[in-house]
């Protein structure tokens, strides 16, 4: 399980007194936990412990646009190396032409004619990609695709 092997590289980080991947592993495993408290368990499931990830990510991403806009390079730096190990342990990422592909199977699927099918497409494509792809550009490939 992922949880566990977070665990596990975790551990392997403080042994190994590697400042900014225990850190990160640190800051996740809270998170984790937290998630899991909040919905009553003992432990996350994969999916569950990928959207933590991603909501990590999406938060150093966001302070790396911020402290670059600041003029804060050391800070940004730190941000991304951060973000590196968390990217370590997202499920690999699905290539452009592949989501392409998925996305017109959905649209003949669901018979959408138009930006008005919008919603029930990127409802199936995402059921279908489930954390292998980022969100914007599944949906900036769905509008472009259902505006032609």
């Amino acid at each position: 399980m992922l949880e566990e092997k977070i665990l596990s590289d975790y551990k392997e980080a403080m042994k190994a007194r590697d400042a900014i991947k225990s850190s990160v592993l640190s800051f996740l495993r809270a998170d984790m936990h937290n998630v899991a408290v909040a919905k009553k368990k003992d432990k996350l499931d994969d999916p569950e412990v990928v959207s933590v990830i991603k909501k990590q990510i999406k938060q150093r991403q966001d302070s790396i646009e911020q402290f670059t806009k600041g003029d804060r390079l050391e800070m940004a730096e730190k941000e991304k190396k951060e973000l590196e190990v968390l990217k370590l342990y997202l499920p690999p990422e699905i290539s452009a032409d592949e989501i392409k592909k998925i996305i017109e199977d959905v649209i003949v699927s669901v018979s959408a004619c138009g930006m008005k099918d919008m919603g029930k497409v990127m409802k199936e494509v995402n059921a279908k990609v489930s954390g292998q792809a980022d969100g914007k550009l599944v949906s900036d490939l769905v509008r472009q695709r259902l505006s032609v």
